[in-house]
């Protein structure tokens, strides 16, 4: 009886956050995700406006530059940019952390938050 999960192993989450369980580094990619360290998902948070659509543009050209094997998202759905707890947009999320809200980063800014 494991009232309190007592004796229970624990799987550690993948590496880019997305809840897939991964016990060893060497299955760490079982979700499709990339290594440790690197990038697995930029997103750009926005209600669709000129400036939303610039740091998108922009962030799809810093990606392009680095050679990330994904193009980044553009979620424009108010519902799940509350999720994140942005209160000014647009927003710029990697790895499921918001990293700048409420400018307009120029490529090479976005690459060195990709970095």
């Amino acid at each position: 009886m494991s009232i309190f999960n007592f004796g229970k192993k624990k799987e550690s989450p993948c590496c880019c956050g997305c809840g897939a369980a991964s016990n060893t580094e060497e299955t760490a990619n079982t979700c499709g995700c990339e290594a440790k360290g690197s990038v697995s998902s930029v997103k750009v948070l926005g209600a669709g406006c000129k400036s939303c659509h610039a740091l998108y543009e922009n962030t799809k050209q810093a990606a392009k530059a680095l050679g990330l094997s994904r193009e980044p998202e553009y979620i424009t759905d108010m519902q799940k940019i509350m999720e994140y707890g942005v209160m000014t947009m647009p927003a710029l999320v990697v790895n499921e952390k918001v990293v700048s809200q409420g400018k307009i980063l120029k490529p090479a800014e976005i690459e060195k938050l990709l970095k």
